[in-house]
């Protein structure tokens, strides 16, 4: 068996649980009748932070402030520069407190302090963008429409916004969402996974320091059931933005049609990398390693998938599992580990059966499979895994997994490679690696995906928007496509002129 990198723990010491609460109207709330509920940490085993359980009481409750807020206007007609300025002294305040969000993130989520880090200041960077484009939202004027006419075309916030986000970049993905709302002119509810709901609560704390006025954003804390129900569906909410599985975007949309309420989803994927045989294999299996093992592979930009050209397969695959063997998994709080623990046991479960599946199906497991021991951890952990010899029909090559496993397919010809690349429900992402410029461009263009990465994964621009097709969602984030999701368009048509011929004649 080849032996993994593993870094056993560090002995550092654990803060004391986290206390958070539920932010309404300005205000910090306990649930009605003191309702909490506790988060162990999955790579430590022990609490790490308990939170009020949120109830129907208290989503109604903010729905109302959220409601009553944008309805009384001051926020949504405030100008683009004061909401600009808020925005940047909010992004300065997590630059302030960056070590303590990325603290409590790696306990509640069990990814490495080195990954955290870096994500608090990726949304650092976020506000900041979407300050910038709080100065930019304009609308159009329409001059040619003959002499008596004028258009005006105004972008609008479309009002009260939900906001539902996972548990795998709990920070970093409400900071993909929430500030491009405000920088609309929105007022949100927003609801974090029940498995990590802290640095949400921080942020709310950093809202209200940077002077955030009160009902604009709204923090509930508790489970889908019932609070990310009532959100999806109540009537004040004019909007929907989700981020998880695709099982539940299915559900929030079935909630939402109600009131048609818009919905913007960005779900699951199940994303190929087609490596041609004239690819730079060397940094085709590094790119590999870090697309299938970033986050324990709980990422919905997974490079899980990877087609590889027959001629070439045997020398990537050896290059692969070799790298795999390299990656430091093990305790999170180690500043030298790269990969830390699975998010729940149940989870892990998961990850296993979709490996022994495989394996009774007649794929090959190179590396890994199983659990993985960490030296006085009390977390779980799972392998770096590569399996080979799967094909199509596998569920392990067309489900999404969400853990460091990595399925390998092979093909001989481009038109086949784009065939398996498309060869699934989802379309988020997507990779190709070749020297040839054309057989690059061929391939983005005919892949089912909404980001293709040439020579390259899982680089990432404030600027550039990101959503899939298919299953993995509808509308996108960042970029100024991620603003426009909560504006709305109004027409205005001016006659400027006397004149207007009557259309009941004289009697």
């Amino acid at each position: 068996m080849t032996e993994m990198t593993v870094i056993g723990a560090s002995g550092a010491t654990l803060p004391e649980a986290f206390d958070g609460r539920h932010l309404i109207n300005g205000e910090w709330k306990d649930s009605e009748g003191g309702a909490t509920f506790e988060r162990l940490s999955p790579a430590h085993g022990v609490v790490v932070s308990r939170s009020a359980k949120g109830g129907e009481v208290e989503v109604l409750a903010s729905i109302a402030a959220a409601r009553k807020t944008f309805d009384e206007g001051a926020w949504r007609m405030s100008s683009g520069k004061d909401r600009a300025a808020i925005l940047n002294r909010v992004a300065d305040l997590i630059d302030r407190d960056r070590e303590r969000i990325a603290l409590i993130e790696v306990l509640e989520s069990g990814k490495p302090i080195a990954q955290a880090r870096g994500e608090i200041e990726g949304a650092a960077d976020l506000w900041r963008y979407a300050a910038a484009l709080a100065r930019t939202v304009h609308g159009d004027s329409h001059n040619s429409l003959g002499p008596d006419m004028l258009g005006v075309v105004l972008k609008e916030p479309i009002g009260v916004a939900s906001i539902i986000t996972p548990w795998n970049f709990p920070f970093l993905i409400v900071s993909q969402k929430l500030p491009f709302a405000l920088a609309a002119g929105c007022t949100a509810v927003v609801k974090p996974s029940e498995m990590t709901p802290s640095t949400t609560v921080i942020l709310g704390e950093l809202l209200m320091e940077a002077g955030l006025p009160a009902g604009v954003a709204n923090i509930v804390l508790g489970y889908g059931d019932p609070v990310g129900a009532i959100m999806s569906s109540d009537p004040r909410v004019d909007m929907v933005s989700f981020t998880g599985s695709t099982g539940v975007g299915k559900r929030i949309v079935e909630a939402a049609a109600g009131t048609l309420k818009k919905v913007s989803l960005e779900l699951g994927g199940k994303n190929p990398q087609v490596i041609f045989p004239d690819a730079d294999l060397d940094a085709a299996a590094d790119a590999i390693a870090f697309g299938v093992y970033f986050n324990a592979g709980e990422c919905c930009n997974s490079g899980s998938r990877i087609i590889v050209h027959k001629d070439v397969a045997d020398e990537l695959l050896a290059k692969v599992t070799a790298l795999s063997a390299k990656v430091p998994f093990g305790d999170p709080l180690d500043e030298r580990t790269q990969v830390g623990a699975i998010i729940s046991d149940a989870h892990r479960q998961k990850i296993d059966g979709y490996v022994r599946e495989a394996e009774k199906a007649g794929a090959k497991v190179l590396i890994g499979g199983s659990d993985l021991a960490v030296p006085g951890m009390g977390g779980q952990f799972y392998g770096p895994t590569v399996i080979a010899g799967v094909t199509p029909d596998m569920a392990i090559a067309r489900e999404e997994v969400f853990g460091p496993v990595l399925s390998v397919l092979t093909f001989t010809d481009a038109d086949e490679a784009i065939g398996l690349a498309n060869n699934a429900a989802y379309g988020l992402s997507a990779g190709v690696w070749s020297r040839d410029i054309h057989t690059c461009l061929n391939f983005a263009r005919k892949v089912q995906a909404g980001t293709v990465w040439t020579n390259t994964w899982m680089d990432g621009f404030a600027e550039m928007p990101f959503g899939g097709v298919k299953e993995s969602g509808q509308g996108r984030e960042l970029g100024r496509y991620g603003l426009e999701e909560y504006l709305e368009v109004k027409t205005i048509q001016l006659r400027v002129a006397p004149g207007r011929a009557n259309w009941v004649g004289d009697s």
